[in-house]
């Protein structure tokens, strides 16, 4: 897979915390330090355990593996870009006054994870991702020594995910092991039935066809579970800013291949693919923006891209729709 890197101009936020951050994470550990843990207020066995997500997408996970015996608030909802968020003071008392946390890990949450890393020890925290073998993520064109984050486009890792965290649940709370094995292994049967889908409805696209132009590089783990070749403008974190070689550059490939749509990104602002559409253009060929696609974060709340399952079979058929051109 490549990516257009020459004129991206790439910022590690992961390597050097803002102040502000360092501040929250100092006053998290403050309110820690004069605060009983939370767990320690009642027990969990008359209560339903105090939750709090990063992404939605983490969250979707933890209430179908917990159902009723978990609260799970999630700190970004629809549309918020994880690479680029901060955490507000709320946000950190939200997290102090949880009986767990659960995160994507692998550096999706960029900077926040400094104010995780820190809480560690005082709160359970736990990275969804952990467990996932190292051997099965890709390698981050970007960073050093760092691992593509977007595991979840790929079904069959979000499996592992979703194990990981059925351990993690019952080892905070073994009286109610039963439910969360039950929990999962009837989640573990959907999420069979979508990677299912997504494969089938993947194979009714030529594979020479299948080429996924995206806003951001998210799509590696899709591209390589379903049988696409994928090109990102930006890489793999919205912090890397696409240049006007890129733009160009990816005009010029989406010609020669004569490739019939691009896509948007819910999270990510459109005006970087409309710009390479009207590069496009510019070249006496169309190309058409094929639709909205989730990439790191849920549709709204009460729909069905709100969910997981929604979001990854809205993405295959919105994809599929419009290189079939429906």
């Amino acid at each position: 897979m490549h990516t257009f890197a020459s004129s991206r101009r790439c910022v590690n936020r992961s390597k050097a915390p803002s102040k502000a951050l360092v501040l929250l994470a100092m006053l998290a550990l403050a309110l820690v330090a004069c605060t009983s843990p939370a767990t320690d207020d009642n027990n969990l066995s008359n209560r339903p355990i105090r939750v709090v997500t990063t992404t939605g997408i983490v969250g979707d996970l933890v209430r179908n593996i917990g159902g009723e015996q978990v609260s799970v608030v999630s700190l970004m909802g629809p549309g918020i870009d994880p690479h680029l968020y901060k955490a507000s003071a709320g946000d950190v008392i939200r997290l102090q006054e949880a009986d767990i946390i659960f995160y994507n890990g692998l550096h999706l949450e960029a900077a926040m994870g400094e104010v995780l890393e820190r809480m560690q020890g005082q709160i359970r925290t736990v990275a969804v991702t952990a467990g996932i073998p190292r051997e099965a993520l890709l390698p981050s064109d970007e960073y050093e020594n760092q691992y593509d984050p977007h595991v979840w486009f790929d079904v069959t890792l979000w499996k592992q995910a979703a194990t990981y965290v059925r351990d993690a649940l019952i080892d905070l709370d073994p009286s109610s092991a039963p439910v969360y094995r039950a929990n999962a292994d009837a989640y573990l049967r959907q999420l069979d039935e979508v990677h299912a889908y997504v494969l089938e409805q993947s194979a009714t696209i030529p594979a020479e066809q299948r080429v996924l132009i995206t806003a951001h590089d998210a799509f590696r783990y899709f591209g390589r579970a379903y049988g696409f070749e994928v090109r990102g403008l930006q890489g793999i974190s919205t912090a890397t800013e696409a240049g006007a070689a890129d733009v160009q550059n990816l005009a010029e490939f989406i010609v020669a291949r004569r490739i019939p749509a691009i896509f948007v990104e819910t999270s990510v602002p459109p005006r970087a693919i409309e710009a390479v559409q009207a590069a496009v253009r510019a070249r006496g060929f169309e190309v058409t923006i094929g639709g909205e696609l989730f990439s790191d974060s849920l549709g709204s709340p009460d729909t069905p891209e709100g969910t997981y399952i929604g979001m990854v079979r809205h993405n295959v058929d919105t994809i599929v729709s419009a290189m079939r051109g429906r």
